[in-house]
């Protein structure tokens, strides 16, 4: 059996997604969309029919007065392929202006796991995901990219630190 990388990431909205100051994140959600598709080591990521997950409701415990929470789920071949993708020109463009449309939060938002190949992990596997790294912190269950586990087929199952240039640009 194979396996493949799935990660989630949330973000606590500091206003509605149709208030007009979230216009530049949501005109950019279908380029980055498209460069997350065309990227070596994707395989998949959540969406509705609009190609988007913005009307996706999860984490609704997690609201904390805010504006509500935005999901964004994707399967990957690698730990080095995602972080290939995250920290590309692109993508960093918008990352880098997060703040202006999300909370500053020190809780963690973002999880990766190994599931088997093919299987497609579905938001209430994400939410437990995160509840365990905020938890328990990086297992080989679920872990981040500042420390991750290769897959459970693995022969050596231990602990790797991510690339220094993995940190968070913003």
């Amino acid at each position: 059996m194979g396996y493949e990388l799935a990660e989630v990431n949330i973000s606590r909205m500091k206003t509605p997604l149709d208030d007009p100051s979230f216009k530049d994140f949501v005109d950019g959600l279908e380029p980055v969309n498209a460069l997350a598709d065309a990227a070596p080591g994707f395989v998949w990521r959540l969406q509705t029919e609009d190609g988007d997950a913005t009307s996706i409701h999860a984490f609704e415990w997690d609201v904390r007065g805010t504006s509500g929470i935005l999901i964004n789920m994707s399967v990957w071949t690698s730990v080095d392929t995602l972080a290939a993708f995250v920290y590309s020109p692109g993508h960093l463009a918008i990352m880098k202006r997060r703040r202006e449309w999300f909370h500053h939060v020190k809780d963690v938002m973002t999880a990766l796991w190994w599931v088997p190949a093919g299987y497609r992990p579905t938001p209430a596997d994400a939410e437990e995901k995160i509840r365990h790294l905020r938890a328990h912190g990086p297992t080989p269950e679920v872990f981040t990219l500042k420390q991750h586990f290769p897959a459970p087929d693995a022969a050596v199952v231990e602990a790797r630190e991510g690339d220094p240039g993995w940190l968070c640009p913003a």
